[in-house]
């Protein structure tokens, strides 16, 4: 009998909708596994305000500033879905442990950064790490958590922490730069770090599939070496546009690469990822979903920094307090999401909640130079996060619904390899319209308007996809 991957399986209507009771041991399992996620997402926008205070500090050019942070999307997004596949073959907890140790040594190496070389490889091994803890820390999740309430609470608030850590990031870079300086943005992580490790061995269980197959070596070198090309194109093009040499030779052989990948796994005896498995369409338009969501609310967020400082002229502390307002919204989001996905189903939740998201992004076009607009801008950008929310945990519980214990860190390699291209690809895309624009205030208004398009229409096409999909199971 075939196994229903359908979206609506994940959770049915009628299972309970009350919370799913956990154990201590679950409590403290979960506690673990997502604290390392939250860690992983403070490092994503902590340091982004600390920038200018780093580079006089270490003697960087302001071009050479942006290298804070390719230096770490870079082998964080390069090499996920490798990371993911050899904690499916050689233990799960093995490769997250050896990634928590490195994060916080890592992490101490770029507050203790004596010279820009320094601080740069500091965050290489931080991207490093995060490669590894992502991907297995995620399929240690769904693996101890059986598909069902249990796993859609489980993701409800990993999901949550992950949303949350950006946002905290943000306005604790502000507080800790202007107290003590830029480097304690790098110690707090190497404290996560600390906090977490000594914990994680004696509650984690070992995974792995029960045969292990010969790592599929040109399916992980072209991957690799293609995501790592793409981002590092889609990076750089967000500071210095797409008309760079390197730019343009990155983006190609990324493009290139990765469309060689796809022929070596047709081929492999044991590749790296299974063709049918992204041919499934719970797989294929669930990482749409997210890839949309991810896209376009980091391009709402960087448009609308621009906006809040340069237009209504509220300073970096402000700024912050709007997306921590953001921020506690998607805290409330984050336990009402695994009980709407209880009473709708996985894929009405991830069409409803791009529709919202759309829809309130659509609203902010109605921002202009007058101070009520910040009023606005709280409101509509909170509401659209939690929506953004919805969105993240519906879409990763589609991806990993019905996939087998022994794929689980393919599956959910996919879907964090969505939200590191997704982080990355939306502002080199749509924020440059802004940047770019003469008139500031009219570029953000076009920046939001085709980003809202932009989900509408995917919200469309995935629910029509999912929908199909559903009918040939």
């Amino acid at each position: 009998m075939a196994i229903d991957t359908t979206p609506e399986s994940t959770t049915s209507v009628g299972e309970p909708l009350g919370t799913p009771r956990l154990s201590t041991r679950d409590r403290l399992v979960l506690f673990v596994l997502c604290a390392a996620q939250f860690m992983v997402a403070l490092d994503f926008s902590v340091l982004n305000v600390a920038l200018p205070e780093l580079g006089t500090d270490l003697g960087m050019s302001r071009s050479a500033l942006q290298w804070a942070v390719t230096a770490f999307a870079l082998p964080s997004g390069g090499f996920l879905l490798l990371f993911g596949r050899i904690g499916d073959l050689y233990g799960r907890r093995k490769l997250f442990l050896s990634g928590l140790a490195l994060f916080g040594a890592a992490s101490l190496l770029a507050t203790l950064a004596w010279d820009p070389a320094s601080f740069l490889a500091g965050r290489a091994l931080q991207g490093l790490a995060a490669a590894a803890i992502v991907p297995t820390g995620m399929s240690l999740l769904t693996t101890t958590f059986p598909e069902g309430p249990a796993r859609d609470r489980a993701l409800g608030i990993s999901g949550t922490l992950l949303s949350l850590g950006f946002t905290v990031g943000m306005v604790a870079g502000g507080l800790l730069t202007d107290a003590f300086g830029w480097r304690s943005t790098m110690a707090l992580l190497s404290v996560f770090a600390l906090i977490v490790l000594p914990l994680a061995p004696g509650l984690l269980p070992e995974s792995r599939t029960s045969n292990r197959p010969r790592l599929d070596v040109p399916g992980a070198v072209t991957v690799t070496v293609g995501l790592l090309s793409l981002i590092y194109a889609l990076s750089t093009a967000a500071d210095h546009g797409f008309g760079r040499t390197d730019v343009i030779t990155a983006l190609i052989a990324g493009l290139f690469l990765l469309t060689a990948f796809t022929v070596v796994e047709s081929r492999s005896a044991a590749p790296l990822v299974s063709l049918p498995m992204l041919r499934r369409p719970t797989v294929a338009w669930g990482n749409v979903g997210g890839l949309v969501t991810f896209s376009m609310m980091s391009t709402v967020i960087f448009v609308l920094t621009l906006y809040l400082q340069e237009i209504l002229r509220l300073s970096a502390f402000e700024t912050g307090l709007v997306f921590g307002f953001q921020g506690v919204l998607s805290a409330v989001a984050g336990t009402l999401a695994p009980k709407v996905i209880g009473r709708f189903g996985a894929r009405r939740t991830l069409v409803g909640s791009l529709t919202g998201q759309g829809a309130l992004v659509a609203a902010l076009l109605l921002l202009n130079d007058h101070s009520w607009s910040v009023w606005l801008a709280t409101a509509a950008v909170s509401l659209a996060s939690m929506c953004h929310l919805g969105a993240i945990i519906s879409y990763g519980l589609i991806v990993t619904s019905g996939v087998p214990d022994e794929e689980q860190g393919l599956a959910t390699g996919l879907v964090t390899s969505t939200q590191q291209v997704g982080i990355t690809v939306g502002i080199p895309l749509l924020g440059v319209l802004a940047t770019t624009s003469e008139d500031l205030l009219s570029g953000v208004h076009t920046v939001l308007a085709l980003d809202a398009v932009i989900v509408l229409a995917a919200a469309v096409l995935i629910g029509l996809g999912l929908r199909r999909g559903q009918s040939r199971t």
